[in-house]
């Protein structure tokens, strides 16, 4: 198969490696022309994914039209609140039968929108030819070819069918499933539980603390999926708690050491400089609530997270607030 890969940070770069290491040739695309060049002639993308030697199946360039020519697969591995107007410019360029994967985990602000919807509707295509991939997926991990699995979901079990086989290899292996909603919310709000977990971490609270943010986060992630259809076995597994442990325990994490630096002091814009990359909680929270509050659902570690980052709230108040909510039984469906 072929794959373009619209995105060339460093999970873009790595999931092009994954595709050439099942047998994939690979068209990286990206708008840093030093970068496109770098990856085609030296095998390398210094600038995110430094000291990874890419397959020779991997190019790149700066011509999404060349990208995209004749390609069985796109997929989309851009920041998650500029997709939509990456995406759309680049739709007459996108073959009839190829299929989309989305590698976004964030929710679309002002629509709401799961980043699925927004790949099918910015490039006119039909939600059966888009999949997603989310998964304890660490960039970094990845590129050093370390074992992970991960979770290929589409609501057309031939889409995710073809797009499992396309990045299975011996360290990447992927699980296939129709809950599309359930694997998208997982990985959008994760990262914003992540944030918590790093702003506690950063105010010097130990392991019971971390523990607790995390597993209430699995909480809120699971009330709100339950509250818009997705099937409640997608929870505790990989695209749910494996995908969250990785987030919030791991140094890597972009969103946990945001959240740290949040913890420890740093203003918003300040974190966000000394993160470097894109932190996708940090805009996603305020959609996740958003589309929360419009189902009815209680999610008050979300709502601490967006005070913070957006609403002036000391961080210190996160943890007195959760632990003041009224006293009820362990649960979640209808407990916060």
């Amino acid at each position: 198969m072929i794959a373009a890969v619209l995105g060339s940070g460093a999970w873009g770069t790595t999931f092009a490696q994954v595709l050439a290491d099942a047998g994939c040739t690979v068209r990286l695309w990206g708008r840093n022309a030093d970068v496109a060049q770098q990856i085609t002639t030296e095998h390398v993308n210094g600038k995110y994914l430094p000291g990874v030697v890419l397959p020779e199946s991997v190019s790149a360039t700066t011509d999404a039209a060349a990208a995209l020519d004749g390609v069985d697969l796109v997929v989309v591995a851009i920041p998650s609140q500029s997709a939509r107007a990456t995406l759309e410019p680049l739709r007459d360029l996108v073959p009839p039968t190829a299929v989309a994967v989305s590698l976004m985990k964030g929710v679309e602000l002002s629509t709401d929108r799961r980043m699925s919807e927004v790949v099918a509707e910015a490039l006119a295509i039909d939600a059966s030819r888009v999949a997603v991939v989310s998964g304890p997926n660490l960039a970094g991990e990845i590129a050093r070819r370390q074992p992970t699995a991960t979770v290929v979901s589409s609501s057309d079990p031939q889409t995710a069918a073809l797009v499992a086989k396309a990045c299975s290899s011996g360290y990447f292996r992927p699980y296939t499933n129709a809950d599309v909603v359930g694997v998208e919310l997982c990985g959008a709000v994760k990262n914003v539980i992540a944030l918590a977990v790093g702003m506690a971490q950063g105010r010097g609270f130990g392991y019971n603390t971390t523990a607790t943010v995390i597993t209430r986060g699995l909480a809120e992630i699971s009330r709100l999926g339950l509250a818009l259809g997705a099937d409640a076995e997608t929870f505790p597994g990989l695209a749910g708690m494996g995908d969250l442990m990785a987030t919030c325990a791991s140094p890597s994490s972009r969103n946990h050491t945001l959240g740290k630096h949040v913890g420890q002091g740093m203003t918003l814009d300040d974190a966000i400089t000394a993160t470097g990359g894109t932190a996708e909680g940090v805009k996603s929270c305020r959609s996740v609530l958003e589309l929360a509050r419009s189902v009815g659902v209680e999610m008050p570690i979300t709502e601490a997270v967006v005070g913070v980052l957006h609403g002036g709230l000391p961080v210190d108040d996160i943890a007195r607030g959760l632990l003041a909510r009224p006293q009820r039984s362990e649960g979640v469906r209808g407990d916060a």
